[in-house]
């Protein structure tokens, strides 16, 4: 357990203080208990807590905060008028950054200040109100992760239009599949990305894109003379104001084993969430520094830009994490100052085993070490500890694209627990149910949202008649958000996160999450990667297999074999020690890093993916041809 200080002096903290005075309670958050207290009043006192939320961030929020409370479909904030730039940019000081984009080229790194980013925000509004672009019209960016991102992001939403974009590691028929959906007026395009040392010419992929979106009345192609015009067009800042639900942007779902969903957000909701965490459970704002590797294609690129909220600054990479070294992600920030770093279990796992990490950096600004994108072992997390010392917190989060933003995470100055995240955040109603809808604690539950949360989706994409929002969430306990992660709440208050519940393994009527067997086995040097499967078969059977990822010099002898078993037998479960141990040539994931477990056991039992499947969602789609040869293989040694 680590639990670094600053508690006292935080934002959080602050915000306790505030609640004091206008509910005459005393809160704060010096000890877990106190914690606990201004949680259960957030979530009890709903109303009364988002309004003072609100108030301390100095949003213009009047009236109530939740007029109609129902999921789906809760009123926040009727009566006000907001904008998510407007917010981004009003009364910061001039001269400060607020942007540093930078790329695998250390010398080529640009720093924008506050006044530079409204300037190009309004010169590219002042550019899209010219082709004609207005309140609820949509535009589409196909970009990597630079400042141009976030200035057409910003540009966008500041006239009330509609923002989505992909990363460009994305395939043409990926993209289209997202922005197809939208009928976008204008695309916003790069003509290339950096990653590994090599520039990678996507001019080709872009045709393609703008030759399936027939609704295009314009492109632009940043980095031109063309794009240097349209940001620099000489147009004041006159961001439009819209009710608290406008639309602000449209995130899509993975689409690896459907047509990917397109999930919607509102301006007003967006702002408060992410301002709430990144403020509150960060600890950002003026004269902090956040960075998270991410892609514009993955939600965490939205919460990266939701820290300007607080007047922090951000930092985007254009870039592999890995480049030049292992340490990448360490060495950028240390170069620059930030305070808060974000990256994923993999990142760190893949530096602890090649012995390089934070070490030898000056770190001497970092707070916070962010984790994101699937479960951190406990053995990574307590080395990671280690090499960082105790007055950096390890911050874990857990959410999602569906809320954008996290369910549980970190408190500044309480305990951290390896191998759990600490508590709900503020304003999140958190439970684990079982399969009654009864509440479950010290065992695997559901998790679930029993209240609502501003930043819960406006809708879905095209689902008119909200069946396929209702089904994604509130089909199994109605009236309850189910978010489809098992999760144990322990005694002691923290949360530990066990993968997807559509991945769960199931044997014998003894549930699992697969995070629990990744742990122990890629903690195992001679191991890259696991993928564990568990497969209902004819006649009642069930397969478990666990498919490693080995280096070429490494062989899956029977002596490996018995190390791995007896890690899962000793570090997760008896129960669940796999069938077999099978070597594979790799793993699949979405392009945002998540393993593919569903698609995975789909062509394990040959199943038809659908129609609607898309091999550019998927890094390595050749892997699934590998996988269903596995699967028919095995049928027809058993005469099946």
């Amino acid at each position: 357990m680590s639990s670094p200080a600053g508690a006292p002096a935080s934002r959080i903290a602050a915000f306790a203080e505030h609640a004091s005075g206008l509910t005459g309670r005393r809160f704060g958050v010096a000890s877990l208990e106190e914690y606990d207290a201004l949680w259960a009043w957030s979530v009890e006192e709903i109303d009364s807590f988002w309004s003072a939320v609100a108030d301390h961030l100095d949003m213009s929020l009047p009236g109530p905060a939740l007029a109609e409370e129902r999921m789906p479909g809760a009123v926040w904030f009727p009566e006000a008028r907001v904008n998510y730039a407007a917010a981004v940019l009003a009364g910061r000081p001039t001269g400060e950054v607020a942007v540093v984009g930078v790329t695998e080229d250390p010398d080529a790194t640009v720093e924008l200040t506050w006044a530079e980013l409204e300037r190009r925000v309004a010169g590219l509004a002042g550019t899209l109100r010219a082709l004609g672009v207005g309140a609820g019209d949509r535009v589409v960016g196909y970009l990597p992760n630079t400042p141009d991102a976030i200035v057409a992001f910003l540009a966008t939403a500041s006239l009330g239009a509609v923002w989505s974009v992909c990363g460009m590691d994305y395939a043409a028929s990926a993209a289209t599949a997202r922005f197809g959906q939208l009928d976008p007026v204008v695309l916003v395009h790069a003509e290339s990305y950096v990653h590994g040392g090599r520039t990678h010419d996507r001019r080709d992929v872009v045709a393609e894109i703008r030759d399936a979106l027939p609704s295009l009345r314009a492109t632009l192609t940043v980095g031109t003379p063309a794009w240097e015009d349209a940001i620099g067009a000489p147009h004041p800042f006159e961001p439009v104001p819209v009710p608290f639900d406008h639309p602000l942007w449209v995130l899509f779902s993975s689409g690896t084993t459907g047509k990917p969903k397109g999930i919607v957000h509102g301006h007003g909701g967006a702002q408060l969430e992410q301002a709430k965490v990144a403020a509150y459970h960060f600890d950002l704002g003026p004269g902090e520094r956040l960075f998270w590797f991410t892609t514009p294609s993955w939600m965490m690129w939205n919460f990266l830009v939701g820290g300007l909220l607080t007047g922090a600054s951000v930092v985007t990479y254009d870039g592999s994490p890995a480049h030049p070294g292992v340490d990448g992600l360490w060495a950028l920030t240390a170069r620059h100052g930030v305070t808060v770093t974000g990256m994923s279990p993999g990142y760190v796992a893949a530096g602890q085993k090649a012995g390089v990490g934070p070490a030898g950096h000056d770190l001497s600004r970092l707070r916070r070490v962010g984790i994101s994108g699937s479960t951190f072992p406990a053995s990574s997390h307590e080395a990671l500890q280690d090499d960082l010392g105790p007055h950096v917190q390890i911050c874990s989060i857990s959410g999602g694209t569906d809320v954008v933003s996290a369910f549980v995470g970190p408190v500044p100055g309480l305990p951290v627990w390896p191998g759990e995240l600490s508590r709900p955040l503020l304003g999140v109603a958190l439970d684990a149910f079982g399969p009654d809808g009864s509440p479950v604690r010290g065992e695997v539950g559901e998790l679930v949202v029993t209240r609502p949360m501003p930043s819960m989706p406006l809708m879905f994409w095209a689902d008119d008649d909200g069946a396929r929002y209702h089904d994604a969430y509130f089909d199994t306990f109605p009236g309850i958000w189910r978010h489809g992660d098992w999760i144990t709440v322990t005694d002691r208050g923290s949360i530990a996160i066990h993968g997807r519940s559509d991945a769960t393994l199931n044997r014998n009527g003894i549930r699992m999450g697969s995070g629990d067997i990744y742990e122990p086995v890629e903690a195992l040097p001679e191991i890259r990667e696991a993928l564990v499967i568990g497969l209902e078969e004819q006649g009642g059977g069930y397969w478990m297999p666990l498919f490693v990822v080995l280096d070429d010099d490494i062989d899956l002898d029977e002596a490996l074999i018995a190390r791995i078993k007896d890690a899962v037998r000793t570090h997760a479960s008896p129960r669940h020690v796999p069938d077999e141990v099978l070597r594979a040539p790799g793993i699949p994931h979405t392009r945002t890093g998540k393993k593919l477990e569903v698609p995975v056991k789909k062509v394990l039992a040959d199943q038809d993916l659908g129609g609607a499947y898309d091999p550019g969602s998927v890094d390595a789609p050749e892997l699934l041809d590998w996988f269903r040869r596995v699967g028919r293989e095995r049928r027809a040694a058993l005469g099946r």
